[in-house]
């Protein structure tokens, strides 16, 4: 559907679709690949749009692989430690789920104006937005401190946990809800460079901090060399200190480096204007990422009562789940800041081609990944656990899921576009339908009256993302977002 408030695009098939000569074509993907990892200014409001996604996407999935083998690493040193402390981890991400819902709303904002305002060519605002997405993810970070350093041992008993858990959990969910700052600090410089194209910045980020991340976590886990054995809570100690090591990096960059976007003092003085156009995004970013990210703390809820057993393998299982969603949250973020730089270059057609190649190339990827996992899922959860009945229950959660994945491309693909059009409202109302309405409820009645257990919870989640895809696509092919004004 054309936005008829805005001029024709120009014909993308000339400009953007045509294939380059075969004897061209070797050396054009060694040169987009170094390019991309290089870094540095590139118009992506002309020229292919293939290049424009390689480009933001290459860095975009190598950082996004560097967290989600993070994210695998730390649960395979802490899994050493028994059922109980994966049990206790797993909670504490349900807890973190609004954190990171917070910090993901940020994301969308901060990455929603800068793109468009980098579109349009006026830089000294963009910085301004910048600035003011990260005073306000500091000043919300202060009240989440306080509620981790009193009160996370109650908030652990009221998703379930049994006393052993909440034992050994205790000081983990403290010192991560403590550190929140880093988390949302991440998350908002991180989607600032994302928005002004330098994705590389991003990317090099997230390495240094993951690196970090997984050298400390079993050092401190169990003690190795020089490092104290602080057991589960070592895990979070590293965790910090290694996304604390990204966010200096990240201000190096954002106020000395030589981006489109340069930080300076002034743009963190506070504007009313700029935080009242911030919160408006946010607010809908942020309740589109609760409604998502609650509905897991509901799930948990659901699958605690069956024991540590199921929870365990279930954390494993989402643990690798998250191994293959990442990198395609990557070309997804690249989708977003095509949609926000090309519309502010009045080039809404182009921003749209751009949506259903990223979608494509997503559900490539996640397709041949699903196959992977239905086939080698007991092979893969048994790397995690040598507990028959966690490995049934993470062997479960790998299977059932990954039945879904070709449909999770695109939804992903489709989300990501509207957040970076500012049209935040459409996700969070789609989210609030596919989770709330149709996930929760279904995943009660599978587990406990229809008598399936926690396979009737992997299945509602399963059911929930494919309905989340075709619904958002429905959606999308209407181009009400190409209409809208950050």
């Amino acid at each position: 559907m054309r936005d008829h408030g805005t001029p024709p695009a120009p014909d993308l098939r000339a400009d953007a679709l045509a294939p380059s000569p075969p004897s061209r074509r070797g050396a054009g993907v060694w040169s987009t690949l170094r390019d991309a990892v290089r870094g540095g200014e590139h118009d992506f409001t002309t020229g292919s749009i293939d290049r424009a996604i390689a480009l933001l996407a290459i860095p975009m999935v190598m950082e996004m692989l560097m967290e989600s083998l993070f994210v695998v690493v730390d649960v395979f040193w802490v899994s050493r430690l028994g059922a109980d402390a994966v049990a206790a981890v797993g909670l504490t991400e349900s807890l973190l789920a609004l954190v990171y819902a917070i910090a993901m709303g940020l994301a969308v904002a901060a990455s929603a104006t800068v793109a468009r305002r980098v579109g349009e060519g006026r830089h000294e605002e963009a910085a301004a937005m910048a600035g003011q997405a990260i005073v306000l993810g500091l000043l919300i970070s202060l009240p989440i401190s306080a509620v981790g350093a009193l009160l996370a041992s109650r908030l652990l008993a009221a998703m379930g946990a049994t006393p052993g858990v909440i034992a050994i959990g205790a000081p983990f969910a403290s010192i991560m809800l403590l550190g929140n700052a880093t988390i949302l600090m991440l998350f908002v410089i991180n989607a600032i460079f994302r928005g002004a194209g330098d994705a590389a910045l991003s990317m090099r980020v997230l390495w240094l901090s993951n690196a970090l991340n997984m050298a400390l976590g079993p050092c401190l886990i169990f003690g190795l060399g020089p490092f104290p054995e602080l057991g589960v809570a070592g895990a979070a100690v590293g965790t910090t200190l290694g996304r604390g090591t990204g966010v200096a990096l990240q201000v190096f960059f954002l106020t000395r480096g030589s981006g489109r976007v340069r930080v300076r003092a002034r743009h963190l003085v506070p504007d009313p204007a700029a935080l009242a156009a911030l919160l408006r995004l946010f607010a809908n970013g942020a309740l589109q990422n609760v409604i998502g990210m609650a509905s897991w703390s509901g799930l948990v809820r659901i699958i605690a009562p069956f024991g540590s057993a199921a929870l365990a393998g279930y954390t494993i299982g989402m643990r690798v789940i998250v191994f293959a969603i990442l990198p395609a949250l990557g070309l997804s973020n690249a989708a977003a800041t095509l949609v926000g730089q090309n519309l502010g270059a009045g080039r809404p057609d182009r921003a749209e081609a751009a949506v259903y190649r990223a979608g494509i190339w997503t559900t490539v990827m996640l397709g041949a990944v699903g196959v992977a996992f239905a086939v080698g899922a007991g092979a893969i959860v048994g790397a995690f656990t040598d507990d028959a009945e966690v490995l049934r229950f993470g062997t479960q959660t790998l299977r059932i899921l990954s039945c879904g994945f070709l449909f999770y491309g695109f939804g992903l693909v489709f989300t990501q576009a509207f957040n970076g059009a500012g049209d935040t409202w459409t996700p969070t109302l789609l989210n609030f339908v596919c989770f709330w309405l149709w996930e929760i409820p279904l995943a009660w009645g599978l587990a406990g009256a229809a008598g399936l257990g926690p396979a009737g919870v992997f299945v509602a989640i399963a059911a929930a993302f494919s309905t989340l895809a075709v619904a958002g696509g429905l959606v999308f092919r209407r181009g009400a977002w190409k209409l809208r004004r950050v």
